[in-house]
């Protein structure tokens, strides 16, 4: 039995095509339109499994050209994050078989196949996939890392991106001594499509190495968003993909996470540290003339085209980008609309790890730092 799948993101269609082909059917993909259409021609596919939004020719142009112009009753299926009616409903009135709204759990997707067009004679399938979900958006997040290879939790980043199809890590070596090279190294091994490692020479500074980061995975076409983290998980993925799915759901151009004590959060600070944070977040407000309370927290997601503009160049201050990139907001939309684009969102869980790379020393030149960031961007 033959399968087409058609979708624009890589992320999504390898983890498909790899999940099929273990059932025993025999997959082609195409990642646009127009390719998937002169696949389909000489494939002769028993189905085809199509996303709606795609560059060019959409999944609805492809659904047409099959049963209009190829007057073809192959089956189709849908799988799309796109869940207005209308598009539903036309998709149905064009002759489409099926509709999965994504998020999607890769065993739903094959319990539909098998429905549609039956088990194929021979089932190789080998892995689990009990927990993969193919994503509705393809996510890039960036991990800077220096002196690492003792916090590194490589069991936690293979889990997270095997469960969750449609994410990319791309890890920095920010020129570390240490083997923390070699630790990424084997984290990437059998993850290639879903991991990757930017190895920076000289160490240039968590801002620097975010930077480098972000401007190398801005290139690839498929990702709609792109964050950044840090690598001891004090912001864990669970925290993390609430970020995504809020941005995912609204007009917020930027999703920056905030660690502020509440009831039902678990944040935890070294009471020394937690002053200084907040006599530093004191001076970052009266300098942004914006309400944020925290902007130092290394978890944030936005648009990818917001990513590009405000990491296209280098950072003054090697610790207090994040400041930066408020700034930069500031100063190419204004204050009025930079509250209405930049969400701040609590943290269910915040833990402080030990092996901090900024010492207490180091805060104390931040107040240095800041009114070099006030004079340079006012």
């Amino acid at each position: 039995m033959k399968i087409l799948a058609i979708d624009d993101q890589q992320l999504i269609l390898l983890s498909l095509e790899k999940r099929l082909i273990e059932l025993g059917y025999d997959v082609k993909t195409a990642d646009s339109g127009n390719i998937g259409i002169e696949i389909f021609k000489d494939f002769k596919p028993d189905l085809v499994i199509v996303d709606i939004n795609m560059p060019g020719m959409s999944g609805l142009d492809v659904v047409k050209h099959i049963r209009i112009e190829q007057k073809s009753t192959t089956p189709i299926m849908v799988m799309s994050g796109n869940t207005d009616e209308k598009i539903i409903v036309n998709g149905f009135d064009l002759g489409i078989d099926d509709y999965m709204k994504k998020p999607v759990s890769l065993n739903e997707v094959a319990a539909r196949v098998k429905r549609i067009i039956g088990k194929p004679a021979i089932n190789t399938e080998k892995s689990n996939s009990d927990g993969q979900m193919l994503q509705e958006y393809c996510v890039g997040v960036v991990i800077p890392c220096y002196n690492e290879q003792d916090r590194l939790s490589g069991k936690e980043f293979k889990d997270f991106v095997h469960n969750n199809l449609g994410y990319h890590l791309c890890f920095v070596n920010d020129g570390s001594t240490d083997k923390t090279l070699e630790v990424l190294e084997e984290l990437r091994k059998g993850n290639e499509t879903k991991i990757s490692i930017f190895n920076c020479e000289k160490n240039g500074g968590k801002a620097e190495a975010v930077r480098q980061g972000v401007l190398h995975i801005a290139k690839d076409p498929q990702l709609d968003y792109i964050g950044y983290l840090d690598a001891d998980l004090s912001t864990d993925f669970r925290d993390f993909d609430d970020l995504v799915r809020t941005i995912e759901k609204s007009d917020f151009k930027i999703v920056s996470g905030s660690r502020m004590s509440r009831m039902g959060a678990n944040i935890t600070k070294e009471s020394a540290r937690a002053l200084i944070s907040k006599t530093i977040n004191l001076i970052i407000r009266s300098i942004l003339k914006m309400p944020f309370n925290d902007t130092q927290c290394g978890a944030k997601i936005m648009d990818k085209e917001i990513a590009e503009l405000v990491f296209d160049k280098k950072f003054i201050t090697r610790w207090l980008f994040d400041v930066e990139i408020f700034m930069r907001m500031r100063k190419h939309y204004g204050r009025e609309k930079v509250l209405q684009i930049i969400c701040e969102q609590p943290l269910k869980r915040w833990i402080h790890a030990d092996g901090s790379k900024l010492s207490m020393k180091d805060s104390v030149k931040i107040v240095g730092q800041l009114a070099k960031i006030a004079v340079h961007y006012n």
